[in-house]
């Protein structure tokens, strides 16, 4: 008998993932460490119940107890409290209130091929607007992507040499993580982040965002700022082709000789084999946007049309991957 183990975890893995999403929304990470009897009258919670998730946070790793005494470890203090510079919360309570909901209507998104917020939360309009429907629901979702970032964005500008440009702008840039990485690493380059006005107004509150120079704009109906190095972190995979077209000749023609454009997205290997997390990402891609995952070769054949001529690209083993496009 062949083994079932594969599947009886795949049939667990969401209760693991809603077990940590209900903690941190909860706020028992910034809580502890605590006693179960302080802790369920803090939360008016129902302290058998209370402490059956408090167990479970302990079978996962996010939690130590001593009698009735829970601690964080130092995984959960490091990204799952709020207050952290490394924090996943915001893209945590992101996935709990908004991506959970969404993935529940996948068959849907397979037979129609279209994302689900209409069917889901009943609404309509451009994908950015569910993702900014209100201050808090803005602020989540960037600070998620924040805490993201910080894990991605520093070995995403280490994996080329960009010390031969001056003039960095990072479209789309959010909460300034790849452009402060990048700021850091190369002393002579200037950066800045070009993100919509509403983006803009809250997002220079992170550490390193002195570095950094905020323009607030919209890179597909805006003039581009002047730079001889673009970057698109997460952002060619929420379109569909035809926008991403749109985009890469924009920033071509913005771009004087041998200018650049920085990439990061996740890449999947050339067989399509994985890796694993490429093909949950372009999965997500589908469910709340119009857009998907991609292979070097499929984003290289993008960067040709639009006119590059010297593409490369690097496995970075963070979160994200890198290419570099160079304008001859």
């Amino acid at each position: 008998m062949n083994n079932p183990a594969p599947i009886l975890d795949l049939i667990d893995a969401f209760r693991r993932s809603k077990t940590m999403f209900t903690a941190v929304a909860m706020g028992i990470f910034e809580m502890t460490p605590a006693a179960l009897p302080a802790l369920t009258e803090k939360l008016s919670a129902n302290a058998d119940a209370l402490e059956r998730l408090l167990d479970g946070c302990v079978g996962l790793g996010l939690l130590t107890r001593e009698g009735q005494l829970f601690r964080n470890t130092e995984a959960a203090d490091t990204y799952l409290r709020r207050d952290s510079k490394h924090s996943l919360a915001g893209y945590i309570l992101y996935s709990n209130s908004v991506l959970f909901k969404l993935w529940a209507n996948l068959e849907d998104a397979v037979k129609e091929g279209s994302n689900r917020w209409q069917q889901t939360f009943g609404t309509e309009g451009a994908i950015f607007s569910h993702f900014f429907q209100t201050e808090e629901a803005m602020r989540t979702f960037l600070n998620g992507m924040h805490g993201m970032g910080m894990l991605s964005s520093p070995p995403v500008t280490a994996a080329f040499d960009l010390s031969r440009f001056s003039k960095l702008v990072d479209l789309g840039g959010a909460t300034g993580h790849l452009a402060i990485a990048a700021a850091e690493r190369y002393p002579g380059l200037r950066a800045a982040v070009f993100d919509l006005p509403q983006v803009i107004a809250g997002a220079g509150q992170y550490p390193g965002s002195d570095k950094v120079q905020w323009i607030a704009g919209d890179f597909f109906e805006d003039a581009l700022p002047q730079a001889d190095l673009y970057a698109v972190g997460r952002i060619l995979h929420d379109w569909s082709e035809p926008k991403i077209r749109r985009l890469l000749n924009k920033i071509f023609e913005a771009l004087p000789p041998g200018g650049g454009l920085l990439i990061a997205e996740k890449i999947i290997r050339p067989d399509r084999s994985g890796p694993l997390p490429a093909h949950m990402q372009s999965l997500n891609m589908l469910i709340c946007t119009e857009g998907k995952e991609r292979t070097a070769e499929e984003y290289t054949a993008l960067l040709r049309e639009a006119g590059f001529a010297s593409i490369e690209w690097r496995l970075t083993g963070a979160p994200l991957d890198a290419l570099l496009a160079v304008k001859a």
